[in-house]
C-alpha cells in the first residue's frame, strides 16, 4: 500500500504527470484514503522538487512540469476530498503590486502554496494597496504575499501595509513579500515579516509566520 504513495510522490517530483494521475488512481482502487494520498503522496513529491530548487539542483522548468503533474492528481482526488476533513493551513492572499504587470514568481509561489495546503486568493497583476486590504478583510486572509519585479514598483508595498492599517486589519495579518529587487534587510527596513527570495522559500516563510513546525 505504501508503495502507491511512494511512486506519486516520485512521479511528481519527477514532473511525470500520466504516472501522477495513473497511481492517484490506483491507490484510490486500492482503498487509500484521498487525505492520504495528498498528504503522503503528492505533497511529500512537490516539497522534494522544492527543496532540491532550493539547493541549486532543480530548476524553474522542472517546478512548472512537477505542478502541472501535482495539478492533476490534486484534480483527480477532488471528488474524494470534498466534504474530508482536509485540514488548511491558513488562507494567503497573493498579488503583484500596482504599476507591474510580472506574474510568473507570483504564479509559482501560489501554486506551491497551494500544494503545500495553502487556502490562495490570487489577486493578479496591477494590484492596488486598497485591493489589497480590500481582500485580505473580506476573505479573512492569514497572510499578505505581494510580489515587486521592478525597483519603481517596490515603492508600493509601504501603500499595502498602510491600507490594511486603515483598514482596521494590518495587526491580524501578516505580510510576505518578493520579487527580483526585494530584500530581507528591505522587509525589515518596512517593517513587514516575511520575505522569500524564490518559491520554494515562500512556504517555508509562510509556515513560518503561521508558526507551524518545520
Amino acid at each position: 500500500m505504501p508503495d502507491h504513495l511512494k511512486t506519486i510522490a516520485e512521479a511528481v517530483k519527477n514532473g511525470d504527470e500520466k504516472l501522477t494521475v495513473q497511481t492517484v488512481d490506483a491507490a484510490l482502487n486500492a482503498g487509500i484514503a484521498a487525505g492520504d494520498i495528498l498528504g503522503q503522496g503528492l505533497v511529500p513529491g512537490i516539497q522534494a522538487l522544492g527543496q532540491l530548487f532550493k539547493d541549486g539542483q532543480a530548476y524553474l522548468p522542472e517546478i512548472l512540469i512537477a505542478a502541472r503533474a501535482m495539478r492533476s492528481g490534486t484534480e483527480k482526488l477532488q471528488p474524494y476530498l470534498t466534504g474530508a476533513d482536509v485540514q488548511k493551513k491558513g488562507t494567503v492572499l497573493v498579488g503583484t503590486v500596482e504599476g507591474d504587470m510580472h506574474d510568473i514568481g507570483k504564479n509559482l509561489v501560489k501554486m506551491m502554496l497551494e500544494s503545500n495546503g495553502y487556502d490562495v486568493h490570487d489577486l493578479g497583476v496591477d494590484v492596488s494597496a486598497d485591493a489589497f486590504a480590500a481582500e485580505a478583510k473580506s476573505a479573512s486572509a492569514d497572510i499578505v504575499a505581494a510580489s515587486a519585479l521592478l525597483t519603481t514598483t517596490m515603492t508600493m508595498i509601504p501603500a499595502i501595509s498602510k491600507a490594511l492599517e486603515t483598514a482596521g486589519v494590518r495587526s491580524k495579518v501578516k505580510m510576505l513579500i518578493g520579487g527580483a529587487p526585494i530584500t530581507r534587510q528591505f522587509a525589515d527596513e518596512i517593517g513587514v515579516e516575511g520575505y522569500a527570495d524564490d518559491c520554494a522559500s515562500a512556504v517555508d516563510e509562510a509556515d513560518r509566520l503561521m508558526k507551524l513546525p518545520a
